[in-house]
């Protein structure tokens, strides 16, 4: 079953965006992941608001995949690089209906 990455990412300094991109573009695919949207053209439509400059969304084949590459050692510098320079918030969803 598919999971999504849902993100919400606002930089607070630019200084380790350039040295992320292409690691992450290669760990994303290297555990099965596929960008499905990076953009900050998005809008809130409902809830309070919770604005961020960037909206991601990585569909992966499994929750595993998804925990692989969260954890990967060449990811993990590239992480703490984001969290440190971002505010972030990363949301792991199960591609299901639970109300059916």
């Amino acid at each position: 079953m598919s999971y999504y990455s849902v993100l919400a990412v606002t930089p607070t300094s630019e200084d380790w965006i350039s040295d992320y991109i292409e690691p992450a573009n290669t760990l994303v695919a290297k555990h099965g992941g596929k960008y499905l949207a990076r953009t900050s053209n998005h809008s809130q439509l409902e809830g309070a608001d919770n604005p961020a400059t960037l909206r991601i969304l990585i569909e992966w084949p499994t929750a595993q995949a998804a925990q692989a590459f969260m954890s990967d050692p060449e990811y993990v510098p590239h992480l703490n690089a984001r969290t440190a320079g971002s505010d972030s918030e990363h949301f792991l969803i199960e591609a299901k209906d639970d109300l059916e």
